[in-house]
């Protein structure tokens, strides 16, 4: 068995066991570690509604917490997310700036590279993997692997974060 093999069956472990949108979270963070192994893993939804992308869950929730809700704006990122349900990626922190305004607190975390995967749900963009790591880290076969590994295990995280849990 390969390692990612390996790492989607200990994904696949957690996600039944999840309880809430945390662990399920979580346990999509474990996979990202394991596979891809980035500096900073968030996870945004977007909230179209109200216009509001909001970050549901951080693997460094003290350094890049948890908080508030920030308007979507409509730029090239999301022209590629949302429009294009393609990955947005940025390898210089000059790109990151141009569309994210806390571009400078992504460089004080030692990052200079995102790679934003959109979480697609009944044709419509609902969320995004937020990867992020060292300068220039997103190369085409990296890009490739996100994708390939990680699209069908965003979207069972999703849903099971999104499901209410089973009643006693």
């Amino acid at each position: 068995m390969t390692e990612d093999a390996a790492a989607l069956d200990r994904f696949v472990a957690a996600l039944e066991e999840a309880a809430d949108r945390q662990a399920a979270f979580a346990a999509l963070s474990a996979l990202v570690a394991d596979t891809l192994g980035p500096h900073l893993f968030t996870v945004m939804t977007l909230d179209w509604r109200d216009g509001l992308a909001r970050r549901a869950f951080s693997n460094q929730p003290d350094a890049y917490p948890v908080s508030g809700d920030k308007p979507i704006v409509r730029n090239a990122w999301f022209e590629t997310i949302h429009d294009r349900g393609e990955i947005f990626v940025a390898n210089t922190i000059a790109e990151i700036a141009q569309v994210f305004p806390d571009a400078d607190t992504i460089a004080g975390l030692g990052c200079g590279s995102v790679a934003n995967l959109p979480v697609r749900l009944r044709g419509t963009t609902v969320g995004t993997l937020n990867l992020l790591d060292a300068e220039g880290f997103f190369d085409a076969a990296t890009v490739a692997r996100c994708k390939a590994l990680l699209r069908l295990p965003a979207m069972a995280a999703w849903l099971v974060a999104e499901e209410p849990g089973p009643s006693a």
